[in-house]
């Protein structure tokens, strides 16, 4: 699965958060999301240090590979990216996110994540500012900003987060991907898609529903 990319820029893209999926049955609720057509999907890393919840590691996303052919864009939310990077790429994910406040040389750690042979994304707390990521964001195959607080599922959208999208997209173009994380169904993906976003993050608006194909289309048709 190493030669899996995202997908070019210009689609639209809705990507299921797995961290809404059903824990105990994680390689049907992937395959299910994937019958629908998804290219991609979210891999939400959590240390109980820099967010305030635990998730999965390497050795879960080794065992997802064997179920899926699609994009696994794993998002670290940990404090120590450079410490666990290479563990998340040989275990199988093909795309790795980390944040700007964990990393004190962000170009020399999007120069390593590309020697790991994933392609590589940088993300923006709600807090955070866009100039935070200007010096590497033209670098990176995506940018993540969240519009919610990282740390659990089912949180209520936080527009101005979103808003930073518009700055992002100055800032990188049309040759990088601006994906969003947080709050996302088929209320807001029209909205954020409107700011300049092109890859959507769900989870709950997914996963929550019994038919997860109509959840999905309905995401994409409110995009349209």
């Amino acid at each position: 699965m190493s030669g899996l990319r995202l997908p070019k820029p210009g689609t639209i893209e809705v990507v299921p958060s797995i961290l809404s999926a059903d824990f105990a049955d994680l390689a049907s609720e992937i395959a299910e999301v994937e019958a629908a057509g998804v290219k991609m999907i979210h891999l939400d890393v959590m240390d109980g240090h820099f967010v305030p919840n635990i998730t999965i590691g390497p050795p879960v996303v080794a065992k997802l590979r064997e179920h899926s052919k699609a994009v696994f864009d794993t998002h670290l939310m940990i404090s120590e990216p450079g410490k666990y990077a290479e563990k998340f790429a040989e275990a199988g994910s093909n795309h790795i996110t980390f944040h700007i406040e964990t990393v004190s040389e962000p170009v020399k750690f999007v120069e390593y994540l590309r020697s790991l042979g994933v392609s590589c994304g940088v993300t923006l707390n709600p807090e955070t500012q866009v100039e935070a990521i200007e010096e590497v964001a033209g670098l990176c195959d995506m940018v993540l900003v969240m519009t919610v607080h990282p740390g659990f599922g089912g949180q209520e959208f936080i527009d101005s987060a979103a808003q930073k999208c518009r700055r992002v997209r100055e800032l990188v173009g049309s040759g990088v991907r601006i994906e969003v994380d947080g709050g996302i169904d088929s209320t807001t993906a029209p909205m954020v898609v409107s700011y300049g976003a092109d890859t959507l993050v769900a989870g709950n608006a997914i996963f929550a529903e019994p038919n997860r194909a109509a959840a999905i289309e309905a995401i994409r048709t409110a995009c349209k």
